[in-house]
């Protein structure tokens, strides 16, 4: 700890308040790549703030593509924990964003970062002292304690979006639906893409449908299989590719993953399918605020029927304008710059209560 004290007051004496950054995450095929996703927002935004961030990830080479251009180090950090904190303990910010770590791991990094930040969706855990984000639209009724010794980042103005999406348009609602995207997360690991095509060509058949396909997609022989000539399949894009894929498209179908906060930003009118159990809150939420449709959970018997019901709903124009501006409203491009000011802030201080002591 005087070593680390001591380094902080020399970065501070030289005028100097870049921050080291490491981003304690998973993803991968088994896993999936939500995590990554969104934690990919707060490492471009270090970067742009001309700090210096890096992942370290619990995943398989399958992430590589989602990285590229980025400092990233894959092992599994849950496990090899004597690595793990070698590895953190001299640098000034640590954030995990983990549905796999335990509490121990939590402890380590409050222990032993300048700046411990953890992100969270269902208060998962008691977390030690640090700092929690939450961007999840109902996250300040999730019933965190009053605790003086944790910061608290809630609600929506935290949303942390890729950079492509920090500047938008306001959505162009076009008279009659044109074209719809089908979009479930990097693996689609409950198979509805082909499903979901196959009602898409029987019950609307002109529409063209812009298929997102996933990193780790087993299910794309099925999906062309289903496919007809209004069908185009979209291979993992980027966060500029994503948005264009967006703003050409009239209508979405989408999990309730980290895709339904860029679909809000850009104001696509969503039905909202929920692929996990920490998604169904967040949509019930989101409901309530007029943006998407919620079709159910997959395992739902009567998926398909409800799914139809609700597409239904979204099709006339003016539902379609009010679930765009109410999506684009409650988004803003700048979540992921409100968190990165609030770590400066801090970090500054520190540097201060040092330079006082």
């Amino acid at each position: 700890m005087f070593s680390f004290l001591n380094r902080l007051r020399a970065k501070f004496a030289s005028s100097r308040t870049i921050m080291n950054v490491i981003i304690l995450t998973e993803g991968g095929q088994n896993i999936g790549f939500g995590h990554l996703t969104r934690c990919l927002s707060l490492y471009q935004t270090f970067e742009t703030r001309k700090h210096n961030p890096r992942f370290i990830v619990n995943g398989d080479d399958s992430i590589k593509d989602i990285l590229k251009d980025k400092t990233f180090k894959i092992f599994n950090w849950i496990k090899e924990k004597t690595e793990l904190i070698q590895k953190i303990e001299k640098t000034d910010v640590v954030i995990v964003d983990s549905y796999l770590a335990e509490l121990d791991i939590y402890k380590e990094v409050s222990n032993n970062a300048a700046l411990a930040a953890f992100l969270d969706d269902t208060y998962r855990l008691h977390y030690p002292p640090g700092i929690i984000i939450n961007w999840n639209i109902n996250a300040k009724k999730s019933g965190y304690p009053n605790n003086p010794n944790i910061s608290y980042l809630l609600g929506a103005k935290y949303i942390s979006l890729r950079k492509a999406f920090w500047t938008v348009e306001e959505k162009e609602i076009r008279t009659n639906v044109n074209s719809i995207m089908v979009t479930f997360g990097g693996d689609d690991s409950k198979n509805l893409t082909p499903k979901i095509l196959e009602f898409l060509n029987s019950h609307y058949p002109k529409l063209k449908k812009n298929i997102i396909i996933g990193q780790a997609f087993n299910n794309i022989a099925d999906i062309r299989e289903v496919a007809d000539n209004n069908t185009y399949l979209i291979k993992s894009p980027d966060d500029k590719g994503m948005k264009n894929v967006m703003i050409e498209s009239d209508l979405a179908i989408s999990s309730g993953g980290q895709t339904l906060y860029e679909l809000a930003r850009v104001g696509v009118p969503t039905v909202t399918i929920a692929v996990a159990e920490n998604q169904v809150d967040n949509i019930t939420a989101w409901e309530k605020t007029g943006f998407i449709e919620g079709a159910g959970s997959w395992k739902d018997e009567n998926l398909m029927n409800h799914l139809a019901v609700k597409f239904q709903q979204l099709l006339p124009f003016e539902r379609r304008s009010q679930s765009a501006k109410a999506g684009q409203r409650l988004v803003p491009g700048n979540g992921a710059n409100r968190i990165v000011d609030f770590f400066e802030k801090k970090f500054n201080d520190v540097f201060f209560d040092l330079k006082t002591k």
